[in-house]
C-alpha cells in the first residue's frame, strides 16, 4: 500500500499485472463486496504500487475501478497484493510460506478485535485499512482500499519528523497494550501468530545475513577509532545469530516470567507506514506479525525507523513516550495482569542486546545506504562486494562511532 515510484525502480514482475488481474476478476470482487449482483466494471487502469525493495514477499498493484450498479456510476481506488508471477525458487518458496495466511489473520481477526476493545474503552484509533477481499487459493491475493486518495503517503527522501514518530509510537503502544490484554484473557485467540522474521524462508542462510558480522568486523579493523571494539564482536561472532534468534522466539521457546510479550508488527520500518500529515499514521504489511517480546518492534525501530540522533541515544525518549501511552492504554482497557514498568522494559531491552548487535551489524548499513540513494537494493541483495561497500559509507561509520560508546556505557559488552 505504498505510493507510486518511477518504473525503473520496479522488479519485472512488479511492472506488468498478471493476466488474471482483469475487469472480470475485479468485477466479481466488487459484486460481492457491494452486494450488487448487477455491478459491471466499465474501466480498469492498473499500475505498479510498490517500489523495488518495499516488499520482499509480495508484489502490489494500484487500480481505480469504474463501475455501474442500479444506484448509479461509481469508482473505487484499490490496492491488490499478490505473489510474484515469475517462475523460480523465490516464488516456490514464498508460495509455501505462512506469509499471506498470517496477514489475512491479522486483517480479519486480530486487528478488528483490537479496535473493538479500544472503541469499548472510548478510543476510536484505527489500526488497519479495510481488506475487501482475500484468498489463498487458487492464488494468494488480498485487496484493500487505497489510502493514497485519502491523503496518506509513504515518506521518501526526507527525514521523518519527531511529531510523526510520536504518532507512530503512540499507535504502536495502543496496539501492543490491547494485544497484551487479549493474550492475558484469551490465551488461545492469537496462537496462530507464531511466525516472525526469523521464520522467513531461508533468512538464516541468506548471505546478506550470514556475512553481516564478517563485514562489520572488517570495518572495525580498518577504522582506527573503532578497532578497540573489535574484540567484543570477535567473542560473539560464532553464536550471535543464534542468540538473536533466541530473542525473537523467546515467547514460544523460552518464556520468561518477567518478559513483556505482545503481538508485534514484526517488520516495523518506515516503508511499512503511511502518513497523513501530522494527523495520522497507518501501519501496513502484517505478513510477519507474531507473538514475541515487545522489544522486537522497539529495537527494530531504533535501527530501521528512527533518525540518527535518536538512535545514538538508543531511542530513549521515544521508547519512554511509547511506554507512557502503553501504560495509559492498559489502564483504559482494564488490563488484569501485573502492570509493566518502565525500568522493566529497559531491563528487557538490555537483556535482548544480541538483537541490537544483529540489526546494527547487518541491517543498518544496508538501510542507510538505500535510504541515502548511495546503493541500490537489487545490488545489495545480489552482490557481496556491493554489500561490503555499505560498511564504509560515511553515514554508517558515523553511526557506529556514536553507537559503540553508547553500548559500552550501557553495559552491553559485559559478560559476552
Amino acid at each position: 500500500m505504498t505510493d507510486t515510484a518511477d518504473k525503473e525502480q520496479f522488479n519485472d514482475d512488479e511492472l506488468e499485472a498478471p493476466s488474471w488481474l482483469n475487469a472480470q476478476f475485479i468485477g466479481d470482487v466488487l459484486r460481492t463486496y457491494e452486494k450488487a449482483p448487477e455491478l459491471t466494471v466499465t474501466d480498469l487502469k492498473i499500475t505498479p504500487a510498490s517500489a523495488q525493495g518495499d516488499h520482499y514477499a509480495s508484489v502490489m498493484f494500484r487500480t481505480t475501478a469504474k463501475y455501474t450498479t442500479s444506484k448509479g456510476v461509481f469508482s473505487k481506488p484499490l490496492i491488490i497484493k499478490t505473489m510474484p508471477e515469475q517462475e523460480g525458487h523465490k516464488k516456490d518458496m514464498l508460495a509455501e510460506s505462512h506469509l499471506f495466511s498470517t496477514e489475512i489473520g491479522a486483517y480479519t481477526k486480530a486487528l478488528p478485535e483490537f479496535e473493538r476493545i479500544l472503541l469499548a474503552a472510548g478510543d476510536d484509533t484505527k489500526l488497519y485499512v479495510p481488506c475487501i477481499y482475500h484468498n489463498l487459493k487458487p492464488r494468494q491475493v488480498m485487496i484493500f482500499e487505497d489510502l493514497v486518495p485519502q491523503g496518506y503517503s509513504v515518506i521518501r527522501n526526507r527525514p521523518v519528523t519527531l511529531e510523526e514518530l510520536k504518532k507512530v509510537f503512540s499507535k504502536l503502544a495502543k496496539w501492543h497494550a490491547v494485544s497484551m490484554k487479549v493474550m492475558n484473557e484469551q490465551p488461545d485467540f492469537l496462537k496462530e501468530f507464531r511466525y516472525g522474521l526469523i521464520e522467513m524462508p531461508t533468512l538464516m542462510t541468506d548471505p546478506m545475513v550470514t556475512t553481516g558480522m564478517e563485514n562489520f568486523l572488517n570495518m572495525l579493523d580498518k577504522i582506527p577509532e573503532l578497532t578497540k571494539y573489535k574484540p567484543h564482536f570477535e567473542k560473539i561472532k560464532i553464536d550471535y545469530l543464534q542468540r538473536m534468534s533466541d530473542v525473537m522466539q523467546e515467547y514460544r521457546k523460552n518464556f520468561q516470567s518477567d518478559g513483556y510479550y505482545v503481538m508485534s508488527h514484526g517488520d516495523f520500518h518506515l516503508r511499512n507506514m503511511m502518513f497523513k500529515g501530522d494527523n495520522d499514521v497507518m501501519f501496513v504489511d502484517f505478513q510477519i506479525c507474531n507473538l514475541c517480546p515487545s522489544t522486537v518492534d522497539l529495537t527494530y525501530s531504533i535501527y530501521m525507523l528512527m533518525e540518527p540522533e535518536q538512535r545514538w541515544d538508543l531511542g530513549k525518549d521515544l521508547i519512554n513516550y511509547y511506554f507512557s501511552v502503553l501504560e495509559d492504554t492498559l489502564k483504559k482497557v482494564g488490563y488484569k495482569a501485573e502492570m509493566p514498568t518502565q525500568s522493566g522494559l529497559w531491563k528487557q531491552i538490555h537483556r535482548h542486546k544480541y538483537y541490537d548487535f544483529f540489526l546494527m551489524s547487518t541491517f543498518l548499513p544496508m538501510m542507510l545506504a538505500i535510504n541515502a540513494n548511495q546503493l541500490k537494493m537489487i545490488d545489495i541483495i545480489q552482490d557481496h562486494e556491493t554489500r561490503k561497500k555499505a560498511y564504509f559509507l560515511d553515514l554508517y561509520v558515523e553511526d557506529i562511532k556514536k553507537l559503540l560508546p553508547k553500548f559500552e556505557e550501557t553495559g552491553y559488552f559485559k559478560d559476552l
